[in-house]
């Protein structure tokens, strides 16, 4: 069959993916994404070859030391299917998710690193270390499903598992690449997954789904964000006023990086009733909270646009997805110039958050979409 490279997170859903692609019978290499943030716990020196993918040519396997606990986890499942296993030196790369996670959230947006992981990373750099070990596929365990017969090109559907449907990561992929990816788990629900590795004798068999940020390993997001300011040296001052939608000041807040619009919960502010992140104002520095109905919006607009079809194919009227976590709603779309997008839902929507991406859908087919402005 074909050499696979996977990305190995030491989760149950990538160790499952090895198994099965080893079942149809794919060589398989699994890579564990090495970003250089140290966690809780690290796998000892002598345990994990390290590539570096920044130098030229050919890659050479150097042995030494990971920075995540889950290598651990991955290394053995690597063991026990007896496939070939590295860490990639992507110290770098991740320095770029970084530095893109601290500027949004100091300009007062809502930004997604999971996506641009996949963008740059997953379905970008692994490419180069997949060309460099003569490998066709890059595969991942996401919840997703590729369809290489699909009319026109490869289409990006949905994963069997509406709960754990992933498509909405996956769609600022280049759409060159479809052809050379791989999603194994995409045809099965979790709980399948995790039977399949009970029953290899996997130790992520029950391992619980990661849920945070992963060079986030302590602490809050705003705390981080500050730090890594201090690292670099950036003395910016991003502490206002709580306000209401009439322009009362009911507080002060530390930063607006500690705030996303949708937001209920630690607000700082108590007012008697729920109140909601209804608008950040970076230029104001203000915070302005209000009441849910205060949160719909018609519509919005994205730009950085990405389509994984045919502009050609992309109909006027058809699903769109504003979280991770959202379901699709229906809504009109009109493809702007200069990589813009405008949107207008059929119902108005709630918690439409700049920064996030907005992705359009055709049934189960993802057709693209662009980041919220």
């Amino acid at each position: 069959m074909a050499r696979v490279v996977l990305a190995m997170s030491g989760g149950v859903d990538s160790s499952v993916a090895a198994h099965l692609l080893l079942e149809q019978g794919h060589d398989v290499i699994g890579v564990f994404m090495r970003h250089g943030h140290q966690s809780p716990v690290a796998c000892a020196t002598d345990q994990l070859p390290i590539v570096d993918i920044s130098s030229h040519g050919r890659l050479d396997h150097k042995q030494g030391c990971c920075t995540a606990a889950d290598a651990e986890d991955a290394r053995r499942v690597a063991d026990r299917l007896t496939i070939p296993f590295y860490a990639l030196n992507l110290d770098q790369e991740f320095s770029r998710i970084i530095d893109y996670f601290v500027d949004e959230y100091t300009a007062g947006r809502t930004p997604n690193p999971c996506v641009q992981c996949n963008n740059w990373i997953k379905f970008g750099k692994l490419f180069d270390y997949a060309d460099s070990v003569d490998a066709q596929y890059v595969a991942t365990g996401h919840y997703a499903k590729l369809d290489l017969q699909a009319k026109n090109a490869p289409a990006l559907l949905r994963g069997r598992d509406t709960a754990k449907d992933q498509s909405y990561v996956l769609f600022g992929i280049q759409r060159k690449f479809l052809g050379r990816m791989m999603l194994p788990v995409g045809d099965y629900k979790k709980p399948v997954i995790r039977k399949i590795a009970a029953s290899l004798g996997m130790n992520v068999a029950e391992k619980k789904d990661s849920q945070e940020i992963c060079f986030v390993t302590q602490g809050r997001y705003d705390e981080f964000i500050r730090g890594q300011r201090q690292i670099h040296g950036q003395d910016i001052d991003t502490a206002g006023e709580l306000v209401t939608t009439d322009g009362t000041v009911v507080g002060q807040h530390a930063g607006i990086e500690g705030f996303t619009v949708g937001q209920r919960k630690g607000l700082g502010v108590a007012l008697g009733e729920p109140k909601f992140v209804v608008r950040i104002e970076p230029e104001t520095r203000r915070v302005v909270l209000g009441d849910r109905e205060e949160l719909g919006s018609p519509g919005l607009t994205a730009s950085g646009t990405n389509w994984l079809v045919d502009k050609t194919m992309i109909p006027q009227q058809c699903h769109v997805q504003i979280r991770y976590n959202a379901p699709p709603v229906p809504a009109t779309v009109e493809l702007l110039p200069n990589d813009r997008l405008e949107v207008a839902f059929d119902e108005p929507q709630f918690g439409v958050a700049p920064g996030q991406a907005v992705v359009c859908y055709d049934g189960d087919r993802t057709l693209g979409g662009g980041w919220i402005e």
